[in-house]
């Protein structure tokens, strides 16, 4: 929800010098890739628990230094749910890539790509953002050696080409082929809906946020079709899709700024 709410909605009109980047150039996050660690990550990524969680996991982290060799992955497998549990995204994926390079088999590297995946999406570091985005793609190669053309790889995939390479369509025609095989591909049609957003193609993106509506009604999708329609000056219809994603969001913070939306574009 923070993540929809931090959005530039009307930022997403592209001017025609930023259109061109996402339809093809090289994006500028993509020239700089920084180098990160578990170790750097792991110790940002305390500063915001309690001490006794932080307790926790110093502990074993403690554990797994002083560990034999064949009891690492049992501690890798414990850190990585541990940080899942308090939402701690990026330090959990280095942990699954940890479990997967010592237990690679098609579920884990996917795994260990879809947690990158989520990675990139939640950090608001646009250094980091691209060593996660190549990670990502590394475990879903991975994935893909073992077992090859998967639809969660191709969407994964294609989802990490187009955000941080230099070759966005690559992305755009894996997602595209995902939804020929298998048109309610939830995952594939929201992207494939935040990408028309982000190249100002709106009336793409409708569609696409319709069809994640018709499978599944999130506050999420409500929200970026009534993103869409705003920026294409239907009014009526933005006020009615923001409507809906008040009444399922739920949320003090988004039931706020649905109240000024709703007042703007009734004005």
């Amino acid at each position: 929800m923070g993540l929809m709410l931090s959005m530039d909605i009307q930022g997403l009109v592209k001017s025609n010098e930023e259109s061109s980047k996402a339809n093809g150039s090289v994006p500028a996050q993509a020239e700089k890739i920084r180098e990160i660690s578990l170790e750097d990550i792991s110790a940002t990524a305390k500063e915001g628990l309690t001490a006794n969680l932080k307790k926790q996991i110093t502990d074993l982290e403690a554990q797994l230094k002083n560990s034999a060799e064949t009891e690492k992955l049992t501690i890798h497998k414990r850190l990585a749910q541990e940080w899942d549990d308090v939402n701690q995204t990026t330090t959990a994926a280095f942990y699954y890539e940890l479990i997967a390079q010592k237990e690679p088999n098609f579920e884990t590297w996917l795994k260990a790509g879809d947690k990158f995946t989520d990675a990139y999406q939640q950090s608001m570091d646009t250094l980091v953002q691209p060593a996660l985005v190549q990670k990502a793609i590394s475990s879903y190669q991975n994935a893909d050696k073992i077992k090859p053309n998967t639809l969660e790889v191709k969407t994964g995939l294609g989802i990490a080409y187009v955000t941080g390479t230099p070759n966005p369509m690559q992305g755009i025609t894996l997602l595209l082929d995902v939804v020929k095989k298998d048109p309610n591909n939830l995952k594939a049609n929201l992207n494939l809906g935040l990408f028309s957003m982000k190249s100002g193609q709106f009336d793409k993106a409708v569609e696409r946020f319709k069809t994640v509506i018709n499978i599944t009604p999130s506050a999420e999708a409500w929200f970026y079709l009534a993103s869409s329609y705003e920026n294409m000056d239907r009014k009526t219809e933005a006020i009615a899709a923001y409507l809906k994603t008040k009444e399922i969001a739920a949320d003090p913070n988004m039931s706020q700024f649905v109240d000024r939306k709703v007042n703007e574009l009734s004005n």
